[in-house]
């Protein structure tokens, strides 16, 4: 009896054991694992029938829209649907994850940092695929938001690893940025640097510049002066055999409004062209009010890169961008 009671007694410890290192699969000396995942790459866990249905048709309607000012149609992100019972081990480390499940009530929950570091996941939950649908149309604005987010910390994370000080940027602009030391000096005077990284079939670009404070306004007429702006900028500074480095006529460019470094900015993303030589590629310009030293500071980056994927290189010169700070 005693014989089988110690028996039972040392099955259950290798069961407690067992449990309790498969809790703690996703942790390194008592510390998250580090998370997983290219950049704008999501994990979608989602039952295989629901994701060929109309469920999986929402969420690649919004988690899969086209990225805005891409001369080609790239997603917002690039999704990677597994079923419930494959999300796990190095899986469930992904960086971005959105899981689906059915349960008793709708709702919308945060995962942070569940599994790994950094990382974001929303558990969407209801009671049928209507309920689930109903909430991804009503939150996926915000929840895309926060994905983006945490994909610009990552970004801006690798880009810590090298970087090029370029000093002449606080001496003559006032700014520092985070740039990769891939990236050289294609044209510097007074009060215009221009930034190139050479990639395959192309180049990635910056230009940085300014102008009065109100060159630029809030008004009806924002998006035409800022076309305006850039194309004379184009023309006199960006170097072509032949043709104008202006804004591709045949699509208006998108208009946000956003913030960096505290200051109020003007978000533009389109398309640029050289005229007469059927190139083109996307462009995102920042027009920044800079009122304490009463000027509008403008970077802008570019694409050149033909046949190739844009989105993540567009990704990258936000990023840059978004390190910007102001001396």
């Amino acid at each position: 009896m005693k014989k089988l009671t110690l028996a039972i007694i040392a099955v259950l410890c290798i069961i407690s054991c067992s449990d309790k290192k498969k809790d703690t699969s996703e942790k390194i000396n008592g510390s998250l694992a580090q998370s997983v995942g290219k950049i704008n790459e999501l994990a979608v866990v989602v039952e295989n029938d629901l994701w060929k249905g109309s469920l999986g048709d929402t969420i690649r309607k919004y988690f899969g829209a086209e990225v805005p000012g891409l001369p080609q149609e790239e997603p917002l992100f690039s999704m990677r649907q597994l079923p419930p019972e494959a999300f796990t081990g190095i899986s469930r480390r992904n960086r971005l994850f959105l899981k689906i499940q059915i349960g008793d009530e709708p709702k919308v929950y945060v995962a942070n940092n569940q599994y790994a570091t950094p990382q974001l996941g929303y558990v969407i939950t209801g009671v049928n695929n209507d309920e689930i649908i109903s909430l991804i149309q009503e939150r996926s604005e915000g929840m895309i938001a926060k994905y983006k987010k945490v994909e610009t910390r990552e970004k801006q994370f690798k880009i810590k690893k090298s970087v090029e000080y370029i000093p002449q940027l606080k001496e003559k602009m006032g700014i520092t940025l985070k740039i990769p030391s891939a990236y050289r000096i294609a044209k510097e005077e007074d009060k215009f640097f221009w930034l190139r990284k050479d990639i395959k079939n192309g180049d990635t670009n910056l230009m940085i510049y300014e102008l009065p404070l109100g060159t630029i306004p809030k008004d009806s007429n924002t998006i035409a002066k800022i076309i305006k702006v850039r194309d004379s900028i184009g023309v006199l500074k960006i170097p072509t055999n032949s043709g104008k480095f202006i804004t591709e006529e045949a699509y208006a460019p998108y208009l946000f409004e956003t913030s960096l470094d505290n200051k109020f900015a003007f978000e533009t993303k389109g398309t640029w062209e050289i005229k007469d030589r059927y190139m083109a590629g996307p462009f995102v310009n920042y027009v920044i009010d800079d009122l304490e030293n009463n000027r509008q500071l403008v970077i802008e980056g570019f694409v050149l890169a033909p046949s190739v994927r844009k989105r993540n290189y567009m990704f990258e010169l936000e990023a840059i961008v978004k390190t910007i700070k102001f001396e």
